[in-house]
């Protein structure tokens, strides 16, 4: 996958995980260097201009070094969760980093700042409306999708889990085609599935 080296105002927004407005207006404002396209009113920056930007604003540089996006597949079944790496690795547009339960979970949100979570909904030491509960909670992780994945199916179950702040559900066994598809749905990356 080639990287881009020149980005719109709105894939520099994503990548910042700020507003298209903050990204425009630090670009008038002289805070984010870049061009304006010729004849038009685009705005377009280059790469090295945005890791600039990024970097003396405090806005980790790791999504912008990779191209890829962060998921963090949260899951005690160890064979799902190598399935679901293994699949997500063989796509090339995603990095991955996985957590056996809650805890963990809770932790590595923190540092690693996914831009989604893959999240079984009954963990052994705390249940999927939590999670979702506190990620939600939490301004700082606001951009952060999930979708939730259970053998469970029960409508109401479901409807509490998208209230207290799942982006998707998927029931348990799934085609990892689809959760490839949801993701990228999510995430506004073009699903390679023909």
């Amino acid at each position: 996958m080639a990287i881009k080296t020149v980005f719109t105002t709105g894939e520099a927004a994503k990548i910042c995980k700020v507003s298209q407005q903050t990204i425009i207006r630090c670009f008038d404002n002289g805070q984010l260097k870049g061009f304006r396209v010729p004849g038009s009113k685009f705005r377009r920056i280059p790469r090295e201009q945005l890791f600039v930007f990024m970097r003396d604003n405090g806005i980790p540089t790791d999504s912008l070094e990779t191209g890829k996006r962060k998921v963090l597949v949260v899951d005690d079944d160890r064979d799902l969760v190598e399935l679901i790496v293994s699949v997500l690795e063989d796509d090339g547009r995603f990095e991955t980093r996985v957590a056996n339960n809650g805890f963990e979970a809770g932790m590595m949100v923190k540092d690693y700042r996914p831009d989604l979570i893959v999240l079984d909904v009954m963990l052994p030491d705390i249940n999927g409306r939590e999670v979702c509960v506190r990620v939600r909670g939490d301004k700082s992780l606001s951009n952060v999708h999930i979708i939730c994945i259970s053998g469970m199916v029960e409508r109401d179950k479901i409807a509490e889990l998208m209230e207290a702040g799942a982006d998707d559900f998927l029931q348990k066994p799934f085609d990892t085609d689809v959760l490839i598809s949801r993701m990228s749905r999510l995430l506004e990356v073009e699903s390679i599935a023909a």
